[in-house]
């Protein structure tokens, strides 16, 4: 997934009401950017720290520019757009570029199902069950290399892990993609401590049938693609 204008640099001065990010851009403007992440974003929202937008001419919108992007130091990236990831794994999907889903000819994204739900990704080919996907972004780090999800608790997200052990039971597939939008990591880990509903939640999906996969990015200021598989510790 490439970004649809090149990015630019800045210092991040504050993110504040969720949704929004004073930046001192490099040629000394100060603008104010949209955050699309409703989440705590710890670690990833300091003040200071060096931050890459991607500014827009669109009159529709009333922000000149989105936050992409957040340096991480060592030439390592984390991508903070929570809609990043479905592109990238729709990008992926499309060219079978996940071997645990390749044989999937068929993709429709954004199907409702269950009671009050819309699964990211519905997969569907000849003589194969359907497979309900869902991605989930990741981005939190508390400790060197380990990726965590989620960074703040989520009701939906429980939902969702619910959702997808009942379509097992109907007979279908199930797949929770976690996509680590980050560099530095090489493993994945629920954060229970932050959620234990969730946590709990997913242990029961598992049980269930439903299956995990995760894999994290590559990053830098022109796209982000799929990259590894990463291992999920229990």
């Amino acid at each position: 997934m490439r970004f649809s204008t090149p990015l630019v640099p800045g210092t991040l001065i504050r993110r504040y009401k969720r949704f929004l990010a004073d930046v001192q851009l490099d040629d000394g403007r100060e603008v104010v950017s949209h955050c699309a992440n409703p989440g705590a974003m710890t670690g990833l929202a300091d003040p200071g720290m060096r931050v890459w937008l991607e500014p827009n001419d669109d009159p529709k919108r009333k922000l000149r520019f989105g936050w992409k992007l957040v340096e991480l130091g060592g030439g390592h990236w984390a991508g903070i757009d929570t809609m990043v990831p479905n592109r990238v794994v729709k990008e992926a999907l499309g060219k079978r570029l996940v071997p645990e889903l390749s044989a999937y000819s068929n993709l429709r994204p954004e199907v409702k199902y269950a009671e009050k739900s819309r699964v990211d990704f519905l997969l569907s080919g000849d003589g194969l069950p359907d497979a309900y996907v869902e991605v989930k972004n990741a981005h939190l780090s508390r400790a060197p290399g380990l990726a965590e999800f989620p960074d703040a608790r989520t009701e939906r997200g429980l939902r969702h892990l619910d959702d997808l052990a009942a379509m097992v039971r109907e007979g279908h597939r199930a797949v929770m993609f976690y996509l680590v939008q980050r560099t530095d990591c090489d493993r994945f880990a629920l954060a229970a401590d932050i959620d234990a509903a969730y946590a709990a939640g997913f242990e029961r999906a598992c049980a269930a049938g439903v299956e995990v996969v995760c894999y994290d990015c590559l990053i830098n200021r022109e796209r982000v693609e799929l990259g590894r598989v990463l291992p999920v510790l229990e």
